[in-house]
């Protein structure tokens, strides 16, 4: 592993370990590490995508304008690539490929690395939060795929990537909207405000029917959270504490980063993993010995 390390570059311990990590560094530590010899012109045609690649959807004017300064100027920083079976996976500089690729270039020039799987998913979501932001969705799926594949804990990835352990729950949490809500995230037609107060709402008409309100009568985030109480709670005289409950699942909820549900004399909280439930039992301070 420390072979493997050293011949990366430096930086990447720092990289890939739970402290919080900086993209900018590690490519730039790679291509200033760089001999002139591990440098090769690529064939774009052999090159494709990072297959962790969170983002979905490019800024085509952007792209454009990145052309132009290719046509101009050419390409000024090699890409990173790994080899694999049928030709080269992108670890860095899936932008300059696509421009590359409008310019009618054939080849790039490249630096070949090695990386594994997890490496690999870290990169991509690394690179787009800090250069490129990411739509909510995007990233949210990006943190998931992560916590599914490396059963790193929400908190673990809150350290890694520079967040707060509630913005990664609440961030999680958006993945439960219904898919068409779930794109007006993606095209900006809802506001991640409003996405995390519809993503409280169990009931899946309710989230459709108050995504449109948003939409049509420019509802502010706290006209939502006010329906969603009424909504979570829509017969007072059935039991006069539905507002205290829904009241404290909130709480619940941004303390423990999941899910809570109150109703009369019961209270679930539901959990992902054994490690999750290790770390919803150290929240609440409870501990036992084998």
């Amino acid at each position: 592993m420390e072979t493997k390390r050293k011949a990366l570059g430096k930086g990447l311990e720092q990289l890939f370990s739970n402290e919080r990590i900086d993209f900018d560094n590690f490519e730039n530590s790679i291509v200033e590490n760089a001999k002139d010899s591990d440098i090769k012109e690529i064939s774009l045609a052999e090159i494709k995508s990072n297959p962790y690649q969170p983002r979905k959807t490019f800024d085509e004017e952007s792209l454009q304008e990145l052309a132009v300064s290719i046509k101009e100027h050419g390409i000024v920083q090699p890409i990173i690539v790994k080899k694999n079976i049928k030709g080269y996976y992108i670890v860095a500089g899936e932008r300059r490929t696509k421009a590359a690729r409008l310019v009618g270039l054939d080849t790039i020039p490249a630096i070949v690395r090695d990386f594994n799987d997890q490496e690999m998913m870290e990169i991509a979501l690394i690179e787009n939060i800090q250069r490129e932001n990411l739509n909510p969705i995007e990233e949210a799926e990006g943190y998931l795929n992560i916590i599914k594949s490396t059963g790193m804990t929400q908190e673990e990835v809150s350290k890694k990537f520079g967040k707060s352990r509630s913005y990664i729950t609440n961030l999680i949490g958006l993945l439960k909207l219904p898919d068409d809500v779930k794109d007006y995230v993606k095209k900006g037609k809802l506001s991640m405000g409003h996405a995390r107060a519809l993503s409280k709402i169990d009931n899946e008409s309710e989230v459709k029917k108050l995504a449109n309100k948003v939409i049509s009568e420019g509802l502010s985030v706290r006209e939502i959270e006010d329906l969603q109480s009424k909504v979570m709670s829509p017969k007072k005289s059935e039991h006069l504490s539905n507002h205290t409950y829904t009241l404290y699942e909130n709480i619940m909820r941004e303390k423990i980063g999941t899910k809570v549900k109150i109703s009369k004399n019961k209270i679930e909280i539901p959990f992902d993993s054994d490690k999750d439930l290790e770390r919803i039992l150290e929240i609440i301070n409870i501990t036992f010995e084998e």
